[in-house]
């Protein structure tokens, strides 16, 4: 795996050098950049003790496309992740990784797509507390909104009413991901899944499901067990915005009160005419999981807004707050945001209990507790 690493950054290094003897020519149906974003931060934080953190992301692009084909577009999409984080505290610790952050291929006309590698699977309509993230581990607090990508095809066909069909087959994909309890079962065991979206007044409507085979740990006895995830949403806009949003997921073996998993969100969102215009989202959560299906024993709710206001065409601030009902916590954070042409800023601060019980990704599982952080980023 590490060689393979390795020759994906020089194949990237090599085209990126060709790409710049390419830049001074035009070529008809040709198209090739590379690109990146490099971002670094450091950060201090009080949970029972001081500690802080410092890091750095470069992810590196590559794009090509060629157009000569018959009312289509071939391209492909190559990027690595590359990054390194330092710890500070009572106990230093140091973590890093390199490997593959995008690596797909193409083919796509008016009203279809086909794509075949690692690539990022997003649909739904909720913004903050996201029953159908089956695929990527989008966290809301994230500015820059990085997700780890998943192995396999997507087909996408789009009818003249908007309409569309998604299918996909995935496969080398073994970690968990999205709201998933279990490892899927064997290294390159498939899933397969499809997505129907329709168009009605004012909004569209969609259902989607997908199937694996998910490894069931000691504790059941080991295997595995096939696992059905159903997927609704549904949005309208009217005067403001609104969504609903669900998801249950059934194991086909008993698993006590693991068997179903349940999540339903309801959403609205609304742009007030004040100032430059303050944007605001509001959503609220259902989380159960029961013996049978939508039971909802021990249920959590969860409730938050999200409040967004520019100060300029260059200047940003946002804020988050989350609300646990069952343990009546609320946690809180504030991010601002200025940009300079390819460089941008964020000055991060948050105030939230010693552990975190929101159902969100644990990316940012960090931010426990009180604490600051800085981000630079640099795209070019």
């Amino acid at each position: 795996m590490k060689r393979n690493i390795v020759l994906f950054m020089f194949l990237l290094a090599g085209l990126s050098v060709a790409q710049a003897q390419y830049t001074g020519e035009t070529l008809r149906n040709h198209q090739l950049r590379f690109n990146g974003q490099l971002a670094g931060w450091g950060g201090a934080g009080w949970n029972e003790k001081w500690d802080g953190w410092a890091g750095a992301r470069y992810i590196p692009q590559l794009y090509y496309g060629y157009s000569g084909v018959k009312n289509g577009l071939f391209d492909f999409e190559g990027a690595a992740r590359i990054q390194g984080e330092y710890g500070y505290s009572s106990d230093p610790q140091w973590d890093g990784e390199v490997k593959p952050y995008r690596f797909w291929l193409r083919y796509s006309s008016a009203r279809s797509e086909a794509r075949l590698g690692l690539q990022k699977l997003d649909f739904g309509a909720a913004q903050l507390f996201r029953p159908l993230m089956w695929f990527n581990d989008i966290d809301p607090r994230d500015p820059l909104q990085i997700t780890s990508g998943v192995w396999g095809g997507l087909y996408r066909y789009y009818f003249r009413n908007n309409a569309n069909v998604w299918l996909w087959a995935l496969a080398g994909n073994k970690k968990t991901k999205g709201w998933e309890m279990f490892e899927t079962y064997g290294k390159f065991q498939p899933e397969v899944g499809g997505r129907v979206q329709l168009p009605f007044p004012s909004g569209e409507v969609a259902l989607s499901y997908n199937l694996r085979e998910a490894e069931l740990p000691v504790l059941f006895g080991s295997g595995s067990t096939v696992e059905h995830r159903f997927g609704f949403d549904v949005r309208v806009d009217v005067e403001v915005g609104l969504w609903l949003e669900a998801s249950w997921t059934h194991y086909q073996e008993p698993l006590l009160r693991f068997s179903n998993q349940n999540m339903v969100t309801l959403g609205a969102d609304y742009t007030f005419g004040i100032g430059s215009g303050l944007s605001l989202v509001a959503e609220h959560m259902l989380f159960g999981m029961g013996e049978k299906g939508f039971s909802f024993e021990e249920p959590r709710h969860f409730s938050g807004t999200s409040l967004n206001y520019p100060f300029g065409p260059f200047d940003k601030l946002t804020t988050l707050f989350y609300y646990d009902w069952k343990f009546k916590q609320m946690y809180s954070f504030l991010s601002w945001h200025k940009q300079y042409n390819s460089l941008g800023f964020y000055l991060i601060g948050y105030w939230n209990p010693k552990t975190s019980e929101i159902p969100i990704n644990n990316s940012f599982s960090r931010f426990t507790g009180k604490g600051l952080q800085l981000m630079v980023v640099w795209n070019h």
